[in-house]
């Protein structure tokens, strides 16, 4: 049972770089805050308090100290997992904005697209200081500018169909040691179509509240929980 719901999209705070105008962005789409572990000394730092804490509690152990309730603090002990990890799978909602999960340690950030994928169920949004990244859904329309920078970024074997890319992506065998797809443009709106889980979605970071209300129009359209994708710590 998760920890944290809401039918409305939630923030998620990390101990990466956060830059006080990207939590205020995603505050304004997202206004409930919870904390993966450290980055709740982060949302304290710029005077918001998360509702609630969740992680092995190694980086935010003082945050008691700096006024969390004890009974907001969600501690869990197993090192299987990041916070990160452990955060989004624990918070039922439409959408979960992740904000400081970038930027600092390479292998954090590269663990947080793990999750993703792992967690392909929860629709969730990296936001960065310059880009915003997503799980690709099976279908997605994003009605975007003429050469908006489109970056597809397979994360597993995977492939798919297009419509509005410059370059199209059907009959395109992506995989990690094979085809990727950085540095596309839109032609003007875009309708992707993926066949499995794996495909990372890289946009601007000037898209995210479009991307935001594309992804809440297409409930129907994400990839239920791969058993190869679930968590041991969850079965």
């Amino acid at each position: 049972m998760a920890i944290v719901h809401d039918l409305e999209p939630i923030t998620l705070i990390g101990g990466g770089l956060v830059r006080e105008s990207d939590l205020t962005d995603c505050l304004t789409l997202a206004p409930r805050l919870v904390a993966a572990d450290g980055g709740a000394l982060q949302a304290l730092d710029f005077g918001v308090m998360p509702e609630a804490v969740i992680g092995d509690m190694d980086s935010g152990h003082d945050v008691e100290d700096r006024g969390v309730p004890p009974e907001a603090l969600h501690r869990i002990d197993e090192q299987d997992s990041t916070d990160f990890d452990k955060a989004l799978r624990n918070i039922d909602a439409p959408l979960v904005l992740g904000v400081g999960f970038a930027g600092r340690r390479i292998d954090h950030e590269l663990a947080c697209y793990n999750a993703l994928l792992r967690h392909a169920d929860r629709r969730c949004i990296l936001v960065g200081s310059d880009d915003v990244v997503c799980l690709c859904p099976r279908k997605l329309y994003l009605p975007l500018e003429a050469e908006t920078r489109v970056s597809l970024f397979p994360l597993a074997p995977v492939t798919g169909r297009s419509d509005g890319l410059a370059w199209p992506i059907e009959g395109v065998q992506f995989a990690p040691d094979g085809a990727i797809g950085t540095s596309n443009a839109a032609k003007g709106p875009v309708t992707l179509e993926i066949d499995a889980p794996g495909l990372l979605l890289i946009l601007p970071r000037v898209a995210l509240s479009m991307l935001v209300k594309a992804l809440l129009e297409q409930r129907g359209s994400w990839f239920a929980r791969a058993e190869q994708y679930r968590d041991p710590q969850q079965s």
